[in-house]
This record gives C-alpha cells, sequence and structure tokens, in this order.
C-alpha cells in the first residue's frame, strides 16, 4: 500500500512539473488543490510554451479550479500563489516572475511590494527598474534593499570583524568562548588525562581559546567595482562588504564605481542602502579608466588593498590598464582581482585578461565574500 502511495505522488508531482500538456491524471488521483496549484504555475512556467508559439490549452487537466490567465491579474495570481505552495517553493517562483518573466505588474503597486518576501532577486529587480518606478514607489523600493542589506550584513559582518579586527594569538588565552577562536590542539593536549578508556571518548574538562591581537596599524581598502549590467550580485555584495568595512577600526575604505564613466562614491561607502540606490548599472566597461582613477586615492602604496571587482570584460584597448596595474604592484600596492563577489562564488569572466591581470602581480580569484574576508585578513595580516 505505501509502494502504491509512494508512486502516485510520484505521478503527480511529474504531472504538476510537464503542466497541461501531459496525461490527464485520474479524477481520483487529482484534487481540487491540485487543479489550482497547476493552474497557478501554467500561469507562469505556460509562458515557454507561449515563446515557442504554441497556444495555451483551455481548461485545466484533472477537473481542478482555474486561474485562466486572461482573468487573472500578476497581483492576483501571486496572492494565489502565496496561499498553494510552501514558503521556499513561493519565493523561487516569485524570483522566476520578477526575473525570467518579467511580470514588472508585481513591482508597480507599493502595497503589492510590501508584500513581497525580501531577496537578492527582488532587490535586483527593483534596481534595473528604479529609473522605470514611479515617484510614490521610492519608500517601497528603499524599505525591501534595507531588508535585504540588513540580512547580508547579519550574514557577513561576523566573518569581516574575525578576520581582519584581531587575528588569532596562540600564546595568549582568553575568556571569549566562540568556534572561531577555539584552540584544539591546545584542548586536546590539556584533557589527555581524561580520556575514557571505556567509551573510547575524550572527555573535555576545560577547552581553551585563543585570544585575539587588536591591529593599530590603518590599512586603506579601495574597492573599485563594475557596474556594468552583468556584475548586480557582485555590486549588491561589494555595497554590502563597503558598509562593514567601513564600520571596522584601522580600516579606511574608498568605493569607487565605473562602467565607460568613473563614479566616487566613497562618501556613501558606509551606507550600501544609499549606494545601491545611486548606482546606474548597465553600460559599456572601461576598467582601465577606473583603475587609473583608483591610483590617484594611493597615499601609502604598502598599506593600501585594491580590489577590483569585476568580469574583465574590458571594452577599452587593455595597454593602459595592464600600465597602471605594473606602476601600482610595483610601488607595492597589494592588488586582488575579484572574479565574482556571490555568495554561490559562481566564476563568469574573461579568462585570457585574467591571466594578464595576473601576470602584472594582481592576485585573481573567484570567492564568496566570506573567503574575501579571510583574504582580506591574510594581506592585511
Amino acid at each position: 500500500m505505501a509502494d502504491t502511495d509512494n508512486a502516485d505522488q510520484l505521478l503527480r508531482r511529474w504531472r504538476l512539473v510537464l503542466g497541461r500538456y501531459a496525461k490527464p491524471l485520474e479524477t481520483g488521483d487529482w484534487s481540487q488543490d491540485d487543479g489550482r496549484m497547476d493552474a497557478s504555475l501554467d500561469y507562469l512556467y505556460g509562458r515557454e510554451y507561449e515563446r515557442k508559439g504554441m497556444l495555451r490549452a483551455g481548461g485545466g487537466a484533472g477537473g481542478g479550479g482555474s486561474l485562466d490567465p486572461s482573468q487573472l491579474r500578476a497581483i492576483d495570481w501571486l496572492q494565489q500563489a502565496r496561499k498553494l505552495f510552501p514558503q521556499e517553493v513561493y519565493e523561487r517562483v516569485q524570483g522566476h516572475a520578477i526575473e525570467r518573466y518579467e511580470l514588472s505588474g508585481l513591482l508597480r503597486d507599493p502595497a503589492v511590494l510590501a508584500s513581497l518576501e525580501p531577496n537578492q532577486a527582488l532587490a535586483k529587480a527593483l534596481i534595473g527598474m528604479r529609473g522605470r518606478l514611479s515617484a510614490n514607489m521610492h519608500d517601497a523600493v528603499r524599505a525591501i534593499i534595507q531588508r535585504v542589506v540588513e540580512e547580508a550584513t547579519e550574514r557577513l559582518r561576523k566573518d569581516f570583524v574575525n578576520a581582519i579586527v584581531g587575528r588569532r594569538n596562540r600564546f595568549r588565552r582568553t575568556q571569549v568562548k566562540s568556534a572561531q577562536n577555539f584552540d584544539w590542539r591546545a584542548t586536546i593536549a590539556a584533557n589527555l588525562k581524561h580520556y575514557d578508556q571505556a567509551s573510547g571518548r575524550l572527555v573535555i574538562a576545560r577547552p581553551y581559546f585563543n585570544a585575539r591581537v587588536k591591529r593599530s596599524l590603518p590599512w586603506d581598502v579601495i574597492l573599485c567595482v563594475d557596474q556594468s549590467g552583468s556584475m548586480m550580485d557582485s555590486v549588491i555584495y561589494a555595497a554590502v562588504v563597503a558598509g562593514i568595512l567601513s564600520s571596522l577600526p584601522g580600516v579606511n575604505v574608498r568605493l569607487v564605481v565605473f562602467d565607460t564613466s568613473v563614479v566616487d562614491l566613497s562618501h556613501l561607502a558606509s551606507d550600501p542602502v544609499e549606494v545601491l540606490l545611486t548606482v546606474q548599472l548597465g553600460g559599456g566597461t572601461n576598467i582601465g579608466r577606473a583603475v587609473q582613477y583608483c591610483e590617484q586615492l594611493v597615499s601609502n602604496p604598502q598599506r593600501t588593498v585594491l580590489a577590483l571587482i569585476s568580469d574583465f570584460e574590458e571594452g577599452a584597448p587593455p595597454g593602459p590598464l595592464l600600465a597602471c596595474l605594473k606602476r601600482l604592484a610595483e610601488s607595492r600596492v597589494t592588488l586582488l582581482g575579484l572574479a565574482a563577489l556571490d555568495e554561490r562564488a559562481q566564476p563568469v569572466y574573461d579568462q585570457g585578461m585574467a591571466q594578464r591581470l595576473a601576470n602584472q602581480g594582481m592576485h585573481v580569484a573567484a570567492l564568496t565574500p566570506q573567503h574575501f574576508a579571510q583574504w582580506l585578513a591574510e594581506v592585511m595580516a
């Protein structure tokens, strides 16, 4: 009986995946809620058939309720989807509606916008559409971006604080007990006498934790961020990272964004929300011009980190860029090239240009924000 139930569930799920063009199920295997879910998914994903020149078939397969696309507005559909699907599924469907199918009607009503789940996909859509939104949407847009930034900051801040504010001192102990400070070698050595042979376990009577050494000499960190259309994820994380670094002692942050023009947003570095409401995503790419501008900001080369965040798709002749990097490297500026600042660290970049940058002394990698924190700590040690 259990095997039959599992088979029925599997068949039902495949029917929902394949849509109305799949073979209809028997009436007993298809509930009214299934029909509603099927129609809701078809409202969104049926657009794939339309893109291929196919007309939608009429009526739902399985006898469930109908959400006829001609009678359903995007906003009504969204409210239906929220009720029909688990939270995780709903958030994914919402993201597809905005990113893949451009249901911009979801983003033109402040009340509807306030009801959406704040996430990075929604923030990206709002930043991309910002210039086309009405004035009464400004506060709702800011509130969404604020929540996304706060969530990202909360997730990343600890990594940057632990990595950059101080390095572990293995010769001094502390009462601050955290996983980052745990000294497993000293703990095992000190507690070997408590080894229980009967259970084969080491009983930890007293754990040991390393203290951290406060850094005193300041560092200058220049974040040079490509704001061309393909770099939207990186721009969001760069803004958050700039905000976190700006709050740390001993770190001076300069934030520069560029496409074919260069804009210095250092005065906003401590406010990532304002940065994201200011950037103008799109346009071409002139990395050389941006790096030349950053070169003018260097006052103490040996204590300066220049982090270039880009896909390295240079639209201008590369000569000026390579010559500038060579000068910076020779002056002992630490050069970091981040091919992606996406938390998934999916590298999409010009590998040939990345190699040419590396040949001029730039360290190039594709890193999550957490790994970027560790990388900064290593070069600033």
